[in-house]
């Protein structure tokens, strides 16, 4: 992967993993569903009456927007308001690195590098400890939402290759559009009107500033630059570096909610990094136009 496009990766999953212990101050004041759907719908408007629809077919638009906003943020959004910490959330949704290299591997006929599964095995290791060790019971409910969420993500991965949208930013507004309704259904088949109550009143600077991060910094940035990176390199090779999501999101989480670390998980995020630098390495690439996409060479 070329340096600037490492950059960027890293700069992402920064982003990303701040945005958990954001997502969490925002939910204390709000419907987990209600401000997802707050989210989306922000995403979507009003850029969406200014960007022309990207040129790819219109189910793909609709399935990631129903995959993104609803099985993947609404269900993370409801798993760390039933129980489970935003660091932990961070972690267990890495899960969809293994599910994405698996797709790419069924879908796309990708080669799984043995580098590659050396460090999916020493991440997977590093991800085990941290959770093992963590102290407190759980919510069981809350584990497997977040279990759920990251299958939903390597599912979006998927659309994403499958679509060959070239327009990502235009595809991203799009597929915000279609979110809103579905989670704003969700939180009221869940909680009726009350999950709708005092919404203004309880919209404090605190809860205004989550949602301005989760639109234009965890969406429309994030997201940008994510479908970008998946546009150039195959799922296997992209979905590695998300590994680092965890360790920007328990360090935050650390500092901005008082969340404790404990050096057997310090230990453990070092063997992440480690697992990381053995995945991502590979000899020089270089990107050849081959009609409208981009073709990965290697140097020989």
């Amino acid at each position: 992967m070329l340096k600037k496009h490492l950059s960027l990766a890293v700069l992402v999953t920064l982003v990303w993993g701040v945005n958990f212990p954001i997502t969490k101050l925002g939910l204390r004041a709000i419907d987990p569903f209600v401000l997802t759907g707050i989210r989306f719908a922000l995403a979507a408007l009003p850029l969406v009456f200014f960007i022309k629809r990207p040129a790819v077919k219109f189910s793909y638009v609709a399935a990631y927007g129903i995959i993104f906003g609803l099985g993947m943020w609404g269900v993370i959004n409801y798993g760390i308001q039933v129980g489970v910490s935003p660091g932990i959330a961070s972690l267990i949704i890495q899960l969809s690195v293994f599910f994405t290299m698996g797709w790419g591997f069924v879908l796309f006929k990708e080669k799984i590098r043995g580098a590659q599964m050396l460090g999916a095995v020493l991440a997977l290791v590093g991800l085990a400890g941290i959770i093992s060790t963590q102290e407190g019971n759980h919510a069981v409910l809350g584990v497997m939402l977040i279990v759920l969420s990251a299958v939903a993500w390597s599912v979006g991965n998927v659309i994403i290759k499958k679509s060959g949208v070239k327009e990502i930013f235009s595809f991203m507004v799009w597929a915000s559009l279609i979110p809103p309704i579905p989670l704003f259904l969700t939180a009221w088949l869940m909680h009726g009107g009350a999950a709708f109550e005092g919404l203004q009143a309880n919209l404090d600077l605190t809860a205004i500033l989550s949602i301005l991060f989760q639109v234009y910094l965890a969406t429309h940035f994030a997201y940008w630059g994510w479908n970008s990176l998946l546009k150039l390199y195959p799922v296997s090779t992209v979905a590695p570096l998300s590994l680092l999501i965890p360790v920007f999101g328990i360090t935050s989480s650390m500092l901005m909610l008082d969340e404790r670390i404990s050096t057997p998980n310090l230990i453990s995020i070092g063997i992440i990094i480690l697992g990381l630098a053995v995945g991502l390495y590979r000899r020089p690439v270089s990107l050849a136009p081959v009609g409208p996409h981009a073709v990965m060479q290697a140097d020989k």
